[in-house]
């Protein structure tokens, strides 16, 4: 659908009031994003279809996004229908990277209510995500070089065993937004069942956390210094974390095509974070 043909449809929606404005809301990496003014109230409009290459289906990311706002933790969805979710507008900074490492203290506790909450709220289908299986088939979707599956293999077994949650698993600074008075857990598109140990790596992996910085979150999530072997796990979770996004940059390339997105730049940095997390494992 043309942009303008998108924004009379998003104009003609049942849930506005009265005459709603546009305006383009950019920095989204797979989605076209628009401000809507309605009144005197505001909200955000996430505009695509599912993506079956990422494993993201937006029936699933609703659902996730309902039981985020049910757990006090993402905006309300006030309205949904295929390709289109509509939230309220949260007014407030969002995140860039070195804010990450800045409030591990605040973060936690959005993770530790994320990790015990949304599973118990969520309705309907819902996804799992395990990252080696993931980045197992993004090596074979775009004939990678198969030392990645290898890799995949090696850091799957140094995983240690952990309960299932619902996690976010895609923590980039740009899914938070601190109003001010409280942080926001935003964008549920990989929202679904794993373990705790890849949001924690995550968050790590795209704030570019120091060793100091690991200990502290690793501490205060789970309430006491890490043992050997969650040690050990995180840190090949951190190396998972990094290659998968790095993957998933190139499969992006290739079928997204986002306008003004610099995917290739986005697998270079993410492939160089790989290899400096990788430097640290004993295997």
């Amino acid at each position: 659908m043309a942009n303008d043909g998108l924004e009379d449809k998003l104009a003609r929606l049942p849930c506005w009031r009265g005459k709603v404005m546009l305006e383009p809301l950019k920095g989204g990496l797979t989605n076209t994003s628009f401000v809507a003014t309605d009144g005197d109230a505001r909200f955000v409009v996430r505009c695509g279809g599912d993506i079956a290459v990422h494993h993201v289906f937006r029936d699933r990311e609703r659902a996730a996004s309902i039981a985020a706002f049910e757990a006090g933790l993402s905006p309300e969805v006030v309205h949904a229908e295929p390709g289109i979710l509509v939230l309220r507008f949260v007014a407030g900074r969002t995140f860039g990277e070195p804010d990450l490492a800045a409030n591990i203290g605040r973060i936690v506790p959005l993770l530790k209510a994320c990790h015990a909450e949304v599973g118990r709220r969520v309705r309907g289908p819902v996804s799992a995500f395990w990252v080696f299986h993931v980045i197992r088939d993004y090596v074979r979707l775009l004939d990678a070089d198969p030392k990645y599956l290898a890799l995949a293999d090696k850091l799957e077994q140094a995983q240690a065993p952990l309960p299932t949650v619902f996690g976010h698993h895609d923590l980039l600074p740009a899914n938070i937004i601190d109003d001010g008075k409280r942080l926001w857990l935003i964008d549920w598109e990989y929202g679904g069942f794993g373990t705790a140990m890849f949001d924690l790596a995550n968050l790590s992996s795209n704030g570019g956390f120091s060793d100091a910085d690991d200990a502290r979150l690793l501490d205060l999530y789970f309430g006491r210094l890490p043992s050997a072997e969650l040690r050990r796990s995180f840190l090949a979770m951190k190396v998972a974390s990094a290659l998968r996004e790095a993957l998933w940059a190139m499969v992006s390339d290739i079928y997204l095509k986002t306008p003004g997105v610099d995917y290739a730049s986005h697998a270079r940095n993410y492939l160089a974070r790989t290899d400096e997390a990788a430097r640290g494992l004993d295997f």
